[in-house]
């Protein structure tokens, strides 16, 4: 599972904008605890669907 830090690596934006913005642009964290954490396969099918 990928941290929050290593998606904002992955997706090449700042930690910040992606927490403040997960639940709007859909990125598919789970809570895992207190700390969100995404399935890289996950990740890879939301980064599949998205414009552009």
């Amino acid at each position: 599972m990928l941290t929050l830090d290593e998606v904002a690596d992955y997706l090449g934006k700042p930690k910040g904008w992606v927490y403040a913005n997960w639940r709007v642009a859909g990125i598919p964290f789970k809570r895992i605890g207190n700390q969100l954490r995404c399935r890289p396969t996950d990740l890879e099918q939301w980064i599949d669907r998205q414009p552009g």
